[in-house]
Formats: structure tokens, C-alpha cells, sequence
């Protein structure tokens, strides 16, 4: 993919900015970042100027380190919160399974789904280390986690299907608000989970919500060749992103699966002096395990130009507010320079059918 202005284009919003110190520069509005109008503010800005997917990370567990944000907004109920500051953008929160009940996060992005008439995903994530949070049971080691994973996500693709399109008939002469024929429990028994359902939540105008996932190793890889409509993956040069997309689309074979690369962006007129200031704050060098660009609108636009072997890209943003500012006034306008209202779900914009129910092709 050779033309930027094809690629799909991804907004993290992380804090005041994957930078552990970018609460320190004078316009993070860090006083802010613990309400709505932050949050609103530059996820409605992203949207308008027709950035396709905004990313909510998440995780269980407090920050650690004096030099950075400690605390987080939960990613779920942010996203549920944006749905009536946006219009179009897709909003995928992360939901990390570990400790977590699918049936509860499977409701959530359902939620989410109707009340942005189709634009919700899940970014599927684990988090090792917390059990002290929590008490309920014993580390696990990553094969562990990741096949917990597995079948978190299988309940929740199957209790997204629980009730057919049809299953709401409001007959109001017999007093039947649904054909409870049409209403399935699910009966799912694994090693992780036994979960009988069915979902309280009727089936959403996507079916089945976007499930989204970081490749970070072989877990992960596996879990996104066999369950993810959106692979973020992270590399150090655009060659090694354009392998690993390959592979990813190689072992998925016939599953269209849009892969998206994670950059790490500092925008500025002298973005350079502005990386060192954080540096210097940190005490240390920054360094990162995908593509740092730091620089001005126009070279991150030469940048884009050269992405090619991807679907996509991923903004993470050092410093979010100065970033997502400089993204919507002078890179979007040149990507997106005229965005229509959007019409039909995230799977409609990207081409992705809408599943058939599982229980209708039971019968």
C-alpha cells in the first residue's frame, strides 16, 4: 500500500502520552486528565477530522515510578463516555481478561456497539503480576494467560450471538417482548470458564464487535490469526512490520485480518529539542520497542508515504495533547481532506461482512 492517504489511520490515547513524562510539558493539560472534557475534547477532534480508530489502553495495577501519570481512567466506561462526543470514529477500549468475567466485558463492548449504532471493538489484553489485587487465584505463566484469553474470547463471540437479529418481536397483543426460542444459552464449559448465558444485551449492529490485539509474541500472534479483525504489531523498521504482516496474514490464511503498525509520534516545529526535554525529566534516554518518528506534520507525511505491507498505522502519541493538535490541524486534513459523514458500521467502512449468527445456522 504505496498512497497514505489509503492507509487506515489509528489514534492511542494513552494519559498525556506514552512518554512517562510528558505531564510535565506546560500544554499536557495533566490537570485535566481525569475529566471528561479532556477526553472529549481530543477524541472528538481526532473524529471530526476522520481518524478511523481511537485505542483506550488499559491495565489492572498503579503506574510505577515517581517521574510519571499514576492512575488511569478505566477504558470501558471512557469509551462509553465518548460515544456521544463522537460520530464516527471506532472506539475500541482494552479489556485485559485476566481476573475478568467475559460475560461482563462482552455486555460492555455490546453496550458500546448499540449506543455508537456500530462502532465498538475490543482490544483483548492479559496482565500478568496483580493477583494480589485480586486473591482469587494463583499466577500464571503467559501460556496460561493467553489460552484463558482464548476462551474468554470464544464466550464472547458466542454470547454476542445469544440472541438472533430477530429475537425482539414486541407483540404487544400477547404481551411477548421477545420469541424466547430465539434466545440461546450458549453452555460453554472450558478449563478457564463455564459459562451457560445466554447475554442480557440483544445482538448488536455488528454481530459480532471488532476484536482488536497487540502481537508482542507467539501468544499473541496466535491468538490474532485465529480470533482478531485488527493486529497492531510493533518494529523497529518498516521492513520487519512488512514481514511480520505477511506471516500474520500467511497463518490466518483466509481470515481478512487489517494489520496496523504502532509509531511512536512526536510532532512539533522542533520536536527534537522538545524529545531531549522529556529525556531530560526522565533522566533517560527514550526507548521503545516499535518506529519513533519525532518531527514536524510534513515529515511525518513523508513518512506515511513510504508505509507500505500494512493496512495501517497507529499513532501513540509521546505527548498527546501537542500531538493529536498538530494530527487534526495539518496531517489528517492532507490524509482525509474531505470526510463524509459516516454511514453503516466499523465492519461496513472496512468491507468486513457482518457475521451470520451461530445458533440460526444450528437450526
Amino acid at each position: 500500500m504505496s498512497d497514505s492517504s489509503e492507509l487506515l489511520l489509528a489514534v492511542e490515547f494513552a494519559g498525556t502520552g506514552v512518554h512517562p513524562a510528558s505531564w510535565r510539558r506546560d500544554d499536557s493539560r495533566a490537570e485535566e486528565l481525569f475529566t471528561p472534557r479532556y477526553w472529549a475534547d481530543l477524541v472528538g477532534a481526532a473524529d471530526r477530522a476522520g481518524a478511523d480508530f481511537a485505542f483506550f489502553p488499559d491495565t489492572f495495577g498503579v503506574v510505577s515510578g515517581e517521574n510519571t501519570v499514576r492512575g488511569r481512567l478505566e477504558a470501558i466506561g471512557l469509551a462509553a463516555r465518548l460515544t456521544t462526543a463522537t460520530s464516527r470514529i471506532g472506539l475500541i477500549p482494552t479489556a485485559t481478561v485476566t481476573h475478568t468475567e467475559p460475560f461482563h466485558v462482552a455486555k460492555a463492548i455490546q453496550t458500546i456497539d448499540h449506543t455508537t449504532l456500530g462502532r465498538a471493538g475490543w482490544e483483548v489484553a492479559v496482565t500478568p503480576g496483580v493477583v494480589e489485587l485480586f486473591g482469587r487465584k494463583d499466577e500464571q505463566d503467559t501460556a496460561s494467560l493467553w489460552a484463558e484469553a482464548h476462551e474468554a474470547a470464544e464466550v464472547a463471540a458466542r454470547l454476542w450471538d445469544s440472541w438472533e437479529d430477530d429475537a425482539e418481536i414486541r407483540d404487544v397483543a400477547t404481551g411477548r417482548f421477545i420469541d424466547r426460542d430465539k434466545v440461546h444459552y450458549i453452555d460453554f464449559v472450558g478449563e478457564y470458564f463455564s459459562v451457560k448465558g445466554s447475554s442480557i444485551v440483544p445482538r448488536s449492529p455488528q454481530g459480532q464487535p471488532l476484536v482488536a490485539v497487540t502481537v508482542t509474541g507467539e501468544e499473541t500472534l496466535e491468538f490474532a490469526v485465529q480470533r482478531a479483525d485488527l493486529v497492531r504489531i510493533r518494529a523497529t523498521d518498516l521492513a520487519a512490520a512488512a514481514d511480520l504482516a505477511t506471516r500474520i496474514r500467511t497463518r490466518a490464511e483466509d481470515r481478512r485480518i487489517f494489520v496496523l503498525l504502532d509509531v511512536d509520534v512526536l510532532l512539533g516545529d522542533d520536536a527534537a529539542a522538545d524529545l531531549a526535554r522529556l529525556e531530560q525529566w526522565a533522566g533517560e534516554p527514550y526507548r521503545s520497542d516499535t518506529l519513533v518518528h519525532s518531527g514536524t506534520p510534513a515529515s511525518l507525511l513523508e513518512f506515511l508515504s513510504g508505509v507500505s505491507g500494512v493496512d495501517g498505522v497507529t499513532v501513540r502519541p509521546l505527548a498527546l495533547a501537542a500531538t493529536v493538535e498538530r494530527l487534526v490541524e495539518d496531517v489528517l486534513p492532507v490524509l482525509r481532506p474531505a470526510v463524509a459523514p459516516a454511514t453503516g458500521t466499523l465492519r461496513d467502512r472496512l468491507g468486513l461482512p457482518r457475521p451470520a449468527n451461530r445458533f440460526v445456522a444450528a437450526h
